[in-house]
């Protein structure tokens, strides 16, 4: 799934991601960081995410202009 970051902070890890399909919002895992290239987010950082089972976004990365295509709800 692809999304922008709406908040982040890094003191706490916490944060929201908008998913680019239909605008719904998850929070960010504990371990949404981990593994990934990121060390911090910025809002309006695009990026690609999973959902955890419990609906957190989780295994944040970045995905390629070709990943990336046109945001989901272009299309």
């Amino acid at each position: 799934m692809q999304g922008v970051i709406k908040s982040y902070d890094p003191a706490t890890r916490d944060g929201v991601v908008m998913s680019e399909r239909d605008f719904t919002e998850y929070d960010l895992s504990a371990n949404a960081l981990e593994g990934s290239v990121f060390r911090m987010l910025r809002q309006g950082q695009r990026v690609v995410f999973d959902l955890t089972s419990d609906g957190l976004a989780t295994g944040l990365r970045l995905g390629s202009e070709v990943d990336m295509g046109t945001p989901d709800f272009l299309r």
